[in-house]
């Protein structure tokens, strides 16, 4: 079996998103970036615009032998976003800030696919989810002062009012699955 799987998923600002997979056991890396663009447009300034196809993007590489990509769609539905907000997600607007799976494999996307089929079925949310998969885009990594933006900046209002309370919903929700200190990029080598 593989010691490491790579899923990259896009929810809002990726410093939300970063830091809740960051406090996931089984989690080796979170990296901010962008995908669904072209690697020439994977500059924040750029992607700001909401003209290059890129959403913020977070990419999880996990060990699938102590969580599987199942749970990583079950934390990230229920905690890193809403999945009912369209081309928002809070205070930010913009396709950019899209609910967007960036499947790795086939496996991914068809995993991805039932697994909104069954929200959408039990109608978990009070609306439907508007989550696209998104396969073959490449990732980009953001650039280092987004990087454990949620850890170096946990008194940024920004982060206080919308993303500490993702990092309390995973405590309550997932308590098997958090880690209280998050895996870095600060601390990971280098693999862009």
């Amino acid at each position: 079996m593989a010691t490491s799987e790579v899923a990259v998923l896009a929810g809002g600002c990726f410093w939300g998103v970063q830091g809740v997979f960051q406090h996931v056991d089984g989690v080796s890396s979170a990296v901010s970036g962008y995908a669904g663009g072209e690697q020439k447009t994977a500059h924040y300034e750029m992607v700001g615009s909401g003209r290059t196809g890129h959403a913020e993007a977070v990419r999880i590489a996990f060990d699938p032998r102590k969580i599987s990509y199942g749970r990583i769609l079950q934390i990230y539905f229920s905690v890193a976003h809403d999945p009912t907000q369209l081309d928002r997600q809070g205070p930010d607007v913009g396709t950019q800030y899209r609910s967007a799976i960036f499947p790795a494999n086939p496996d991914q996307a068809s995993i991805s696919k039932a697994y909104i089929a069954q929200l959408n079925q039990a109608r978990i949310f009070n609306a439907a989810i508007v989550t696209k998969i998104e396969p073959d885009r490449e990732f980009y990594a953001a650039e280092d002062y987004h990087q454990d933006f949620l850890t170096r900046h946990p008194g940024h209002p920004y982060i206080v009012y919308n993303d500490l309370p993702k990092i309390e919903d995973l405590k309550r929700l997932f308590p098997a699955a958090y880690r209280a200190d998050p895996v870095l990029v600060a601390a990971a080598p280098s693999s862009n």
